[in-house]
């Protein structure tokens, strides 16, 4: 069923990704720690599930898949447990991280909206992909961008009549 890749390979491709995998990380999970977390949690399910992916070519689409996964779980783990100042101090170190206006206001976007956007427009996957990814339709995924990206323009034209 699955390909034969050697752990050379595998290696290989997974640092080809993990700029890519950080970013994705990061548009779902609020601070690095956990973006860390997950993607260390993604590699090794990855690595262990191997024989499930169909095609190389499909690599990255499938581990970033198993990311967004990761990271839905480290969410929902730690849902209740969150507090005011975890958040704030999340948000703050965020924000000092950057101060560009395009990122405050990406991230700032629903993460119905956020995910698709960064997938997209940060990592260059096709609408098929986050399809694959996101398991949603890909209309879904056009109207999320489209919806995202006119969110966007409209932070960033009412940050700067302000």
């Amino acid at each position: 069923m699955g390909i034969k890749m050697n752990k050379e390979q595998f290696t290989k491709e997974v640092l080809n990704a993990e700029k890519s995998l950080y970013h994705t990380a990061r548009s779902i999970l609020a601070n690095d720690e956990d973006c860390a977390d997950a993607m260390q949690n993604a590699i090794l399910h990855a690595y262990e599930k191997l024989h499930t992916l169909r095609s190389e070519a499909y690599f990255k689409t499938w581990l970033t898949r198993i990311l967004i996964n990761e990271c839905c779980q480290i969410i929902r783990s730690k849902k209740p447990t969150v507090s005011y100042e975890d958040y704030f101090e999340a948000h703050t170190h965020m924000e000092a991280e950057s101060s560009s206006e395009i990122f405050s206001a990406v991230m700032e976007l629903e993460k119905n909206y956020r995910i698709p956007f960064v997938l997209f427009y940060v990592e260059g996957f096709s609408v098929k992909e986050i399809s694959q990814m996101l398991d949603i339709t890909q209309s879904t995924v056009k109207t999320r961008l489209y919806r995202g990206r006119n969110l966007v323009r409209k932070s960033l034209t009412e940050g700067r009549s302000a």
